[in-house]
């Protein structure tokens, strides 16, 4: 990559920062990243050593590739004011929810190259999940190497559009689905007497090599449920009371609420 620079300066604008820095992807000199927060670019600048400027249309002047890392409600303002120094060589991958490469491009005209992605939170910690998809004006290398930049603190898909707001549904919102779980867990360890602090660590972490072992053995989860639920044992006693409690309905209805969710949004 060449330059890169971010509009925004969040948890998921500081993922993105740390992962390409840290896999070498851009230097930090090549860098500019912008907010209206002195404080939070004080700090980015202290932990980066990145450019830093409160004016997004420096941001662009200065780079070949432009994240727009900030709230969904004012993605079209700050892109029409910045839009004149966007020529059609930048590429503009916005990361906000529910905004369609539409409604980006009538930001920053149909000529230019935009990139829709969804990272969701644990990009955090490097493990971060992401689908992209790209218009008419990038190229197939382009998107790659986008794709690269996302793979840099996690894992990354190229798809169509039309699979985003399902991208949103079982990535970029189902952490907090996920983090429920591991809460409700631990409560259950709690109240079986295991300290709180412990609870949630036995509890996050079998989260975390469950999910590991299905990414690694590529294996069905139920197969790989079955492997843990031994004849009248504990395992599948639990199995039992979440068939009986729905938990599957939950987990699917809640899924498709956030799709549900996305789709309007993005109208």
């Amino acid at each position: 990559m060449k330059t890169l620079g971010i509009i925004g300066s969040g948890n998921m604008a500081t993922a993105i920062l740390g992962g390409v820095l840290n896999a070498g992807l851009v230097k930090p000199n090549d860098v500019t990243i912008s907010d209206l927060n002195q404080a939070a670019l004080d700090r980015v600048k202290a932990d980066y050593g990145v450019n830093t400027t409160k004016e997004s249309a420096e941001v662009v002047k200065n780079s070949d590739v432009i994240i727009i890392a900030l709230k969904p409600n004012v993605v079209e303002l700050v892109l029409g004011q910045v839009k004149d120094y966007i020529d059609t060589n930048k590429i503009i991958v916005s990361i906000a929810a529910g905004k369609t490469i539409a409604s980006l491009e009538g930001a920053v005209g149909s000529d230019k190259k935009v990139i829709r992605t969804m990272p969701n939170t644990p990009a955090l910690v490097g493990e971060g999940m992401a689908g992209l998809c790209k218009n008419k004006n990038v190229t197939d290398e382009e998107l790659v190497e986008i794709k690269a930049l996302f793979e840099a603190f996690g894992q990354a898909e190229i798809i169509p559009e039309s699979l985003m707001d399902a991208v949103i549904g079982v990535g970029g919102s189902a952490p907090a689905q996920v983090f429920m779980f591991i809460e409700a867990m631990a409560d259950g360890g709690v109240m079986a007497g295991m300290p709180r602090a412990q609870a949630y660590k036995f509890a996050a972490q079998s989260v975390l090599g469950s999910a590991k072992m299905v990414l690694e053995t590529g294996r069905h989860p139920g197969d790989l449920k079955d492997m843990v639920c031994s004849p009248a044992g504990t395992s599948i006693e639990a199995v039992k009371v979440l068939e009986e409690e729905g938990l599957r309905s939950a987990v699917i209805k809640a899924t498709v609420a956030s799709v549900d969710k996305s789709i309007e949004m993005s109208k």
